[in-house]
Parts: C-alpha cells; sequence; structure tokens
C-alpha cells in the first residue's frame, strides 16, 4: 500500500469530539513530514457542542460510558481516578464506587475529551508533527485552490491559511429561524441556560428525544427540586410560585425514548460493516442498489442465528415493516409511564447483572451500518427507511441513563410531566408574541390545536439541506453539489409526486430522483462536485450536512469510525 513520504499539511475545521478522533488518527497514520492545524470557534478542544456549556448544564448526563467509547489515550476511569476530591465533589463521583460502566455528566466528559487533546498533542510532538491550534477562530469560508492541489482556509474576514487538505468537523448545527423574535419560542433546547426559566404554567416540549429529556432535566430544576428518600425513591416538588408549572411532551404515538441497558459489544457494529466485494454483490443483483431489505436480513435478522435462536424463531418471517410493527404494538399496547417504568427495572437489572437486551444491542449495530451503503439505496429504500424503520431506531438507541429515566418518572409521579400522542404530521407555529401553536391529530383522529406560552422543539439535531451548507465558496464554485438518489420503478415515483413530495426531479435520460437532505459525498468522505467527480482535498465529516447519504446519527462511534476512513485516504495519498 502507498504510503505517503512528504510534507504534508491537514487543517481540522472544528475542534470537538470529530476533530479529536481525526487528530488521534492522523497521528497514528505514517504521512511523513506531517503538519496539522486545528480551527476551533469555540475557547475548548475536545468538548464540542454536546459536552461544553453550549450544550450541556451540571444536570445533563452522558447516554455512554467508558467501555462503549472508542480508545482515545487514557480511559474515563483512569481521568476520574487522577480527579481532586473537589472536582469530584463538583460532578458527584464516588471514586470509590466508579468503575468503566458508569455514566458521567457531559460536562465532565467535555473536560475529558480536552485533557485528551492535551495527551495526543504531546504524542504530536514526541514524534515529531507539528500542531497548531487556532481557539476562538470560526472558519468563515474554504476555497478549494484545484490548480494548485491546495486549499484556502479563511478565518473571520482577512486571515487566511493555505493548506494541502482539509477536514469538516464542524459538529452539531441549530439554525434558528424565530427564535429570539418570539418571546418563550425556542426552536432546540441549547444552550440550556436559556431554559433557566420560572415558569408558572405549561410548557410544551415536541419530541421525546435525548434533546427533550435535556430540556426537562433543566426547566424542572428552574421550578421544584428532586429529593432522594432513604429508599433510593426520588420524590418532586414544586417550588412555590411554580404551583401550576407543567411540562407536556409530545410524541409520535405517545411513546417515549428506550432506557440505557448493559451493552456487551459495544462496537458489534464494527463487525457487521459490509465489504466492497458484498456490498457490490447485491448491487448487482438489485439494478445497481443496495436492498434494504438485505441489509435488514444480514446485520439483524441474521445475528440471532446463534447468539439467541428463540428470538430468530420470532422474527424469521417478520419484513423489516412486519418487525417494526409488531414492536411498536407491544409498546403502544402499554401506558407510556408504565411501559417506562417496566423497561427501567429492565435495563436495571440488565446494567446490575451484566446482561445485554440484545435485540436493541443488535438494533443499535443496525443503525450504524446503514450508514456506509445508503447512498446506494434506491429512493424507495430510503423513503422505507425514513418512514419506518428510523423512528423505531429513535426510540430504541436513545439509551436514557437511568438517572434521567428516574427522573421522569418522579416528575409523573408528581403529576408535572405528560406525554401525548401527535401521530406523525403535527406541526409548530410560532404565535405572533410569546409561545407557539401546536397542531397535531390526536388519538380519536380529530385535529387538535394547544397554546402553550412556553413551547421548546426537542426533535433533535436535524439534517440540513445543501443551501445551509456554510462555506459558500464551495457552493458557487460548484466544488459541491446536493444528495440524490434514483428511484428504481417509474411507478413509485409517479405514487411519491401524486402524494405532493416536491423533493423531486426528472434527470435528461428520463430517470427520476429523490432529493435527499444535505450534499453528495463519496465513500471515503470527499465531497463530490456538480461532474460527479470526488475531491482529493476536502472532506467531510459534519452530519447535519450529510444526512442523505449518513441517516444514522451515532456519536463518538461514527467519529473513530469516520476519521480512520480519511486518515487511510490521506495516508495512501487520495
Amino acid at each position: 500500500m502507498k504510503t505517503m513520504q512528504q510534507h504534508i499539511h491537514v487543517a481540522i475545521i472544528g475542534g470537538g469530539p470529530s476533530g479529536l478522533f481525526m487528530y488521534k488518527r492522523l497521528i497514528e497514520k505514517n504521512m511523513g513530514e506531517l503538519k496539522i492545524s486545528i480551527f476551533e470557534s469555540r475557547k475548548q478542544l475536545g468538548a464540542g457542542m454536546p459536552y461544553s456549556y453550549e450544550g450541556a448544564s451540571p444536570e445533563h448526563l452522558t447516554n455512554v460510558s467508558d467501555h462503549e467509547i472508542p480508545p482515545l489515550v487514557t480511559t474515563i476511569e483512569e481521568y476520574v481516578k487522577s480527579l481532586s476530591a473537589t472536582t469530584l465533589r463538583t460532578y458527584g463521583i464516588d471514586v470509590d464506587d466508579f468503575n468503566r460502566y458508569k455514566v458521567v455528566p457531559r460536562l465532565l466528559l467535555g473536560r475529558y475529551l480536552s485533557e485528551q487533546f492535551t495527551l495526543l498533542k504531546r504524542m504530536a510532538d514526541a514524534k515529531g508533527i507539528e500542531t497548531q491550534v487556532y481557539l476562538a477562530s470560526q472558519v468563515s469560508d474554504i476555497i478549494d485552490l484545484e490548480s494548485q492541489s491546495q486549499v484556502k482556509i479563511i478565518v473571520g474576514s482577512t486571515d487566511t491559511h493555505i493548506v494541502d487538505k482539509a477536514i469538516i468537523c464542524t459538529g452539531h448545527k441549530w439554525p434558528t429561524k424565530h427564535e429570539g423574535n418570539v418571546e418563550h419560542y425556542f426552536e432546540s433546547p441549547y444552550p440550556p441556560a436559556k431554559l433557566a426559566l420560572k415558569t408558572n404554567h405549561a410548557v410544551g416540549i415536541r419530541g421525546a428525544s435525548l434533546t427533550a429529556i435535556d430540556a426537562i432535566r433543566t426547566l424542572a430544576r428552574h421550578n421544584g427540586s428532586f429529593d432522594v428518600l432513604e429508599t433510593g425513591e426520588i420524590k418532586y416538588h414544586i417550588d412555590p410560585g411554580s404551583e401550576h408549572f407543567k411540562i407536556v411532551m409530545h410524541t409520535r404515538s405517545g411513546l417515549l425514548p428506550a432506557i440505557r441497558f448493559h451493552q456487551e459489544d459495544p462496537f458489534l457494529a464494527n463487525n457487521l460493516l459490509i465489504s466492497e466485494e458484498e456490498l457490490m454483490l447485491n448491487r448487482l443483483e438489485n439494478e445497481g442498489f443496495v436492498s434494504l431489505d438485505f441489509l435488514f436480513e444480514r446485520n439483524f435478522k441474521a445475528q440471532f442465528k446463534e447468539k439467541d435462536p428463540a428470538f430468530y424463531a420470532m422474527v424469521e418471517r417478520l419484513s423489516l415493516e412486519d418487525f417494526v410493527e409488531a414492536v411498536l404494538a407491544m409498546r403502544e399496547q402499554k401506558d407510556a409511564f408504565e411501559g417506562f417504568r417496566q423497561e427501567h427495572a429492565q435495563a436495571l437489572k440488565s446494567i446490575k447483572r451484566h446482561e445485554s437486551i440484545y435485540w436493541k444491542e443488535v438494533l443499535s449495530a443496525l443503525s450504524f451500518t446503514l450508514n456506509y451503503p445508503a447512498k446506494y439505496m434506491s429512493a424507495e429504500d430510503m423513503l422505507r427507511l425514513k418512514k419506518v424503520l428510523m423512528p423505531l431506531i429513535s426510540i430504541v438507541i436513545a439509551f436514557v441513563p437511568q438517572g434521567s429515566s428516574r427522573e421522569l418518572l418522579a416528575l409523573h409521579d408528581a403529576g408535572v410531566l405528560e406525554v401525548v400522542n401527535v401521530g406523525t404530521e403535527s406541526r409548530v407555529e410560532p404565535a405572533k408574541d410569546c409561545g407557539a401553536n401546536y397542531f397535531y391529530t390526536n388519538e380519536q383522529g380529530i385535529e387538535s390545536k394547544t397554546y402553550y406560552k412556553t413551547f421548546v422543539d426537542c426533535v433533535g439535531q436535524q439534517p440540513l439541506n445543501f443551501e445551509d451548507f456554510p462555506f459558500k465558496s464551495l457552493i458557487d464554485n460548484g466544488n459541491i453539489s446536493p444528495a440524490y438518489l434514483r428511484f428504481r420503478s417509474v411507478e413509485h415515483a409517479k405514487e411519491q409526486l401524486l402524494a405532493g413530495n416536491d423533493h423531486m426531479f426528472v434527470a435528461p435520460d428520463g430517470a427520476i430522483f429523490l432529493r435527499v437532505p444535505g450534499i453528495k459525498i463519496d465513500d471515503s468522505f470527499q465531497l463530490v462536485d456538480h461532474s460527479g467527480r470526488s475531491n482529493q482535498r476536502i472532506f467531510m465529516m459534519a452530519v447535519p450536512y450529510i444526512g442523505g447519504y449518513n441517516p444514522d446519527y451515532s456519536g463518538l462511534d461514527f467519529c473513530a469510525a469516520t476519521s480512520e476512513i480519511i486518515a487511510q485516504r490521506i495516508a495512501e495519498g487520495g
């Protein structure tokens, strides 16, 4: 394999978790004389948005433990044991009761990730790799200098840097449209400090993701308090002046997210990744497309043949649609919070016994492994994935920490938290001056409208469109192109047109395509231009802008896997 033995200057744009893993991978490769420049808009490396005060407050917990985080330099367990007693008290950590299976506050994880950057910098220095770090440096534009085989990075309005390769690792993005103009209407709960509100009225929450739980934990603390009884049970008490405080979650089918359990093999997905040969064979058998049904059979159902034969017997003859319907039906048959309480007990038992709830673990792995082949799916299968499978996956792999689930149950027991079933066609309209109106169809099929004086949209990170791409020179110069997938059947395409799908276009040869969110990338996460050429200099790791080709929004495991692909490509001279 060809390895570069020359001077190369790589820019990492974004110094959060994805930038951290990218830095690690580059250091590990043998690239000759390597220089790395890291541009971070914040004043802290490693934490990014989720693990800094931009995305977390002291009450927010991670939903992954040490043993589920891809290897860095040291473990969280080692880091925790190095902390002072004062710091441990600040984060509520009992070092004698801490182990690699425990979750930690998100802000503490941010400190840990920052420390890993420091340790990696030492490794880079020892290997003779020059590192330049630019904090509080907002990259405003990227210009591809194709004729020079270089890339120009523009910071602010005037500062420029010329590099050989650029890797975009800008992380989460929460655009606002009405927030700031309408009082108490929030298009995301971030930064959480804005939800430090005393509200003596009902607060509307859209969604049941971890994003929603972040908002609930913050709002609850500013309108009451949690007490831990001698039995270990948690009770919630409303503060004086907040007697009418209430949180109303609006969720699809009235479902709450699944609770974190013990994962036997947190890196199972890595073992299920499809080889290029197997992927090509399936595409040859399916008119150039990779089949979603094939992925469901191979990366989900087949995993139970030996590991859980009884479960395999239950799902062997179920189609993807049948399986999802069966699982959702089981959850819908129970009261949302009663089911949540039972699931909490089951998950707690799983963690105590170190016994996995294996089908959930495999479903999580399936979600991750869909990313690589998604760009080869037909438009029909992508629509099925988004409509049928992803809603289930988003519930099951939320992995709500036990601390959060206990608080949600306490809030419900106190009469402060309720769930409303809003179906699939709900919408929100900000009110003229304050709050928002929520329109939805209730369980009786009746259209409803509810006004909330305070409303927080918590549907989680959404994929952004081509037009939202932040580096406008790459758009203007045709260096990037919108992502799209071809319909396999003209009849299916016509059905979508009749149903009002306006994200479609017809190519000159008559083929019909579905426009999906974000930009087009190749298998090495390189930008793809309007002529279909992969850019050998610019790579994309920012998930909001590649959501059409990467439907799974995995966290640190995505950072680890993608950074390895990109670093290997650069090391090979790509």
